[in-house]
């Protein structure tokens, strides 16, 4: 063939085979460009079947017009030689790229969601492609995928035609297969009628391939293979052993249902679905930068930039909610909306956000319109709006998981414009009544207190409080109540204003977000029963509830308007974590499932425990072990986690649930049966700092005795009752390696303004109390150095975050390493940091939430 004219076109050279014909490159001597041309082996020339197949092939292709399908020119006949005349693709199929080793899991999820998006345009013109497989998916040296070979293409009868899908084009004679057994959907091989969603199942196949490595299905023989289509599920470990997050596990599964009914219904959703853990746009998907693991090999997920205004619409009837709800975009950028309220009126909204790690600021949209324009409040988080017009803010604070503001002072200013004016330090929350007049949430003394007006306690807990919202006459305010502090577990309550409360629901898994119908009737929230995918729900005062809307992915509320209509953030949340070395080039990325607390680092530093909070571990969470040789995470017991003994051999789990006694355990992490400690006396237990100390011999919690603040206790691990360590309201922190001082940050409020922070030094064995001056009143202790003279630590909400130590005779503070999570994209903030004993390595966890605004109306 090389040298002859085809039509204008000038034969070049063969570059390829398929099942029906032959592949050259060749000349367009009439518009001067290289193009492919397919033509029918002549052996298949007299094959009525094959030709018609051919035929189908340029007409099912030529129809679709999609950067991810190949591109059709021509089609005609040299004699009775048909071909085809394609663009010319420069790259390698998927199967050789298989071939030529592992293909890393952020560009597995590009080429995911470029085929679901080419197989969308397909199906849209009612084209199935019937033999979806490596070999028919063609990667461009620019990282496009194409998807080639239409030549077994069906067309599906449109939906107005009551026709059977037996009648359509290219009839597959009785008994004969089409396709390649081991990518075809379990109909196909049973010679049923199939339809879109067969090409579904195989892009399952085919994600599961790119993803693991390994053929989801595969036998000694073809019926081997067949038979594993049609009765076996493909192996999980697969997936583990490649740290695909379950997110794409699930999409796989949903894919691979073998009954067609029980898979993604559309490619569309699946393209969606995949967007929504990618990230991407509809375009081509470029993914952000990916964390890393030992090894340096890539192995981080881009988070999701949350286009979920389609997904939400896309969804809308499979997940039925109760309306049809219309959806209006109100953010495009990337990064975190912390909160969200109606101006008064409702005609515009406001809302605190982090763009492009720029720094949270507060935005005012205009009017009707989605334009947003800054206020000249930046560094401010958004609380409340009064009926006047009057801002509530805090100032000065850092957001944690909950994405309230930590360590803020509070503030009012005019919407109109003004600096504001400061009221009062460590409140997170806070709402207007109809005078003017605040109720806030402010930590004093260890407890977390509900506060109308300012300084009059209706509620108070060593937990913590959100979400505090006024009802529409005053009366009442509704609020949020965790019962462990650091973790949104809790119940929605609600108190008058003598301080009667009320609970009225059950304690949700995770719950945050909280407005009332402006009738009063309804208490609306976010919440969840079990995983991190909040949905709306709403209560009434006679504890009476109902669900307002689910999605598949997590919303919370922000605020609801005079006419029903509300704001939602839609988000993509995870907790990541990762391991650092002094004077290390990179961090090693650690995370399992999508909620991983940095708790210890063994003495040898090979391995590392932390807790799980994601959806998989459970209610009550787990403690878990995980070494640094690539190996997956050991269970080791239930809890939340600690601490690990100074031998590495045991670590601290804390269980505490609403209405029950705290326990605190020692988990083996080698042979072993469990320990329970004496708790005896104690009321809570807080879930956040659990250390032994440096002999081993004892373990320090935070806790409290009925009718008594909390302070650091020491729990004996030969039995002995609790013994308190420090002052009430004094929580523990960091022990010398003597064990001799207990180091704990002293910041004065507004009240003490002009005073020194400082390190405060508790004695442990009789010393008196040392002051060590703080340089930087941000600074938080993470650990002693190994000679006891001087402490390292953070600066809290610093981004990148820099460790430094602090010489306690000198008082100086030095920067000595940073931390550099993977994927900085929508990182909110990076904690809790631990630090080993020998001060050279460092485990943490970074936050990453990348969140959509939308105002949503009918909703009912």
């Amino acid at each position: 063939m090389t040298g002859k004219l085809l039509g204008h076109y000038r034969v070049l050279e063969k570059i390829g085979a398929g099942a029906m014909g032959e592949v050259y490159r060749a000349r367009d001597e009439r518009l001067g460009r290289d193009v492919a041309i397919k033509v029918i082996r002549p052996a298949s020339s007299d094959n009525a079947d094959h030709l018609r197949r051919f035929e189908q092939e340029a007409r099912a292709a030529a129809a679709l017009n999609h950067p991810n399908i190949l591109a059709i020119f021509d089609v005609g006949f040299e004699g009775s030689t048909p071909y085809i005349v394609s663009e010319l693709l420069e790259g390698q199929t998927v199967r050789a790229r298989l071939t030529a080793g592992p293909i890393s899991p952020r560009q597995a999820a590009d080429y995911a969601l470029q085929i679901a998006q080419g197989l969308t345009a397909a199906h849209e013109r009612r084209i199935i492609h019937r033999d979806l497989k490596p070999e028919n998916l063609f990667l461009t040296n620019d990282g496009r995928v194409k998807i080639l070979d239409f030549g077994i293409a069906k067309l599906q009868a449109p939906p107005e035609e009551k026709q059977d899908i037996s009648s359509a084009v290219t009839v597959t004679k009785s008994g004969a297969f089409i396709g390649t057994y081991a990518y075809m959907s379990p109909e196909q091989l049973r010679g049923k009628a199939i339809d879109h969603r067969s090409d579904i199942f195989s892009f399952g196949t085919v994600l599961y391939e790119i993803l693991s490595g390994k053929r989801a299905f595969q036998g000694e023989t073809e019926i081997d293979t067949m038979t594993a289509i049609l009765r076996e599920e493909p192996a999980e470990a697969n997936l583990e052993q490649a740290a695909i997050p379950l997110g794409y596990r699930d999409i796989v599964r949903h894919c691979l249902e073998k009954e067609p009914e029980n898979r993604f219904q559309s490619a569309k959703d699946l393209a969606f679905a995949l967007q929504t853990i990618t990230g991407s746009s509809s375009g081509r998907h470029v993914a952000a930068p990916a964390p890393k693991r030992a090894g340096g090999k890539a192995i981080g997920w881009a988070v999701a930039s949350l286009l979920a205004v389609a997904l939400a619409l896309s969804l809308a009837e499979l997940w039925q909610p109760i309306t049809q709800p219309e959806y209006t975009r109100l953010t495009f950028e990337s990064g975190t909306v912390y909160a969200a309220r109606f101006t008064p009126g409702g005609d515009s909204m406001l809302y605190s956000a982090d763009w492009n790690n720029g720094g949270f600021q507060i935005f005012s949209t205009v009017g009707s319109s989605t334009l947003a324009q800054p206020l000249n409040l930046k560094g401010a988080s958004l609380l409340a709006v009064s009926n006047t017009g009057e801002l509530a803010l805090a100032l000065h604070g850092t957001h944690n998981g909950q994405l309230e503001v930590a360590g803020g002072t509070l503030a009012r200013a005019p919407l109109a414009g003004g600096s504001p004016h400061e009221i009062l330090s460590n409140v997170r929350w806070a709402d207007w009544d109809g005078s003017g007049n605040l109720a806030v949430v402010h930590y004093v003394d260890g407890k977390c207190r509900l506060e109308y007006p300012i300084g009059k306690v209706l509620y108070q807990t060593a937990g913590f409080i959100s979400n505090i919202r006024f009802s529409p006459r005053f009366d009442q305010i509704a609020f949020m109540d965790h019962p462990a502090l650091w973790d949104n577990r809790g119940n929605v309550s609600v108190t008058d204003l003598s301080g009667h409360v009320r609970a009225l629901t059950q304690e949700w898994e995770s719950e945050q977000g909280l407005a009332w119908r402006r009738d009063g009737k309804e208490i609306w929230f976010s919440a969840v029963e079990k995983g991190n995918a909040l949905g709306l729900k709403a209560v009434d005062l006679d504890k009476r509830l109902r669900t307002v809307l689910n999605l598949p992915i997590g919303l919370t509320l922000q605020d609801m308007a005079g006419d029903g209509r509300v704001l939602l953030t839609l988000n993509n949340r995870r907790l990541n974590m990762a391991f650092s070395t002094l004077g290390g080039k990179e961090d090693y990325e650690l995370s399992w499932h999508d909620w991983n607390v940095a708790k210890d680092i063994s003495p040898d530093g090979q391995f590392v425990v932390f807790e799980d909070s994601s959806e998989a571990a459970g209610a009550s969470y787990s403690v878990n072990l995980r070494r640094l040789d690539g190996s997956l995470p050991a269970r080791l017991g239930e809890g939340s986690a600690g601490g690990l003994s100074p031998d590495g051999k045991w670590a601290v789990a804390i269980s505490v649930t609403a209405g029950t006694v705290p326990r605190v355990t020692l988990l083996p992490t080698g042979p072993g049966e469990a320990r329970s400690l004496n708790v005896s006396g104690l009321e809570h237990v807080r879930n956040g700092w659990a250390r032994f100390l440096a002999d081993g011999k004892g373990v320090t919690i935070d806790a409290n005795v009925a009718g008594h603040n909390t302070r650091c206790y020491r729990l004996d691990v030969d039995g002995a009752a609790p013994q308190p360590l420090t002052p009430e309201g004094i929580f523990c922190g960091p022990i010398s390696p003597d064990d001799r001082w207990m180091a704990v940050e002293s910041k004065p409020d507004a009240a003490e303004a002009g005073k020194t922070p400082t390190l405060n030094l508790y004695p442990l064995k009789g010393d008196a109390m040392r002051e060590v001056p703080l340089p930087d009143p941000a600074f938080l202790s993470a650990q002693w150095s190994p000679d006891g003279r001087s402490m390292i630590g953070t600066h809290p909400g610093q981004l990148p975050t820099r460790i430094y130590r602090l010489d306690f005779a000198t008082g100086k503070e030095t920067q000595i390493h940073e931390l550099h999570p993977g994927a900085p994209a929508g990182v909110v903030f990076v904690a809790p940091v631990m630090v080993s004993r020998d001060g050279r390595h460092f485990l943490y966890s970074y936050n990453q939430t990348l969140s959509g605004l939308f105002l949503v109306s009918g909703l009912r």
